[in-house]
């Protein structure tokens, strides 16, 4: 499908919005269960993707966010109510709030201007947090979505931000689920139906000043 430019020609309207890739999740202190997710994502070059993303959005002037999940050390609040959340919570020393575990990786290191939306329950990165007030106070209304992973929490932010009013852009190289085929599929059956799928290099194009005539 043919992007629409007028989601993404606004940067000030314009989120990227990057999902849980976090040292302990995809990164140096991954746990076992996490392996083949930081595996796929070296082998499919999506961690570099997602640098040129969150790169080119801070060059156009557009907000980036790090959706980041992190618990209290005595997981006061947190629900076991999926077996996913039992696989994340089997150690009670991983993800704890203010560990490294937590921080982002080194190549989407937030800088200044970034935003840090984190969450300490659920699956996705809108229930119980402050990201939708954050996004709503600078105006944003369509959100590129990238990160991990297909399997869960991005499409359940793509679904929570529909159900928002936002509209989404999928770059379906800075996204990533498991096995590799069904996070293809994701994006081709599911995904679609949310937004458009396009690559980054289209989203950059469209940020790109000369190519979108923008003023300094």
């Amino acid at each position: 499908m043919p992007i629409d430019l007028s989601l993404l020609g606004d940067p000030a309207r314009v989120a990227v919005v990057i999902s849980e890739m976090q040292r302990g999740i995809v990164g140096d202190l991954a746990r076992p269960p996490m392996a083949a997710m930081r595996d796929a994502l070296v082998e499919h070059g999506t961690i570099s993707a997602l640098a040129r993303l969150v790169a080119g959005a801070r060059a156009a002037d557009v907000a980036v966010v790090h959706a980041t999940l992190q618990y209290r050390r005595d997981r006061l609040g947190l629900t076991v109510n999926t077996p996913l959340m039992a696989v994340m919570t089997a150690d009670p020393e991983y993800l704890v709030a203010g560990t490294p575990d937590t921080e982002v990786i080194p190549e989407l290191a937030p800088e200044p201007r970034d935003l840090v939306a984190a969450r300490y329950h659920g699956l996705s990165a809108f229930t119980g947090t402050e990201l939708d007030a954050l996004l709503r106070a600078m105006g944003v209304e369509t959100l590129v979505l990238g990160g991990v992973s297909l399997n869960e929490a991005v499409i359940g932010m793509a679904i929570e931000a529909a159900n928002l009013g936002y509209r989404v852009v999928i770059p379906s190289d800075a996204v990533m689920g498991l096995p590799y085929e069904f996070g293809q599929d994701v994006l081709r059956y599911a995904m679609r139906l949310l937004g458009p799928v396009v690559s980054v290099e289209t989203i950059l194009a469209i940020w790109d000043r000369k190519s979108c005539q923008f003023s300094d």
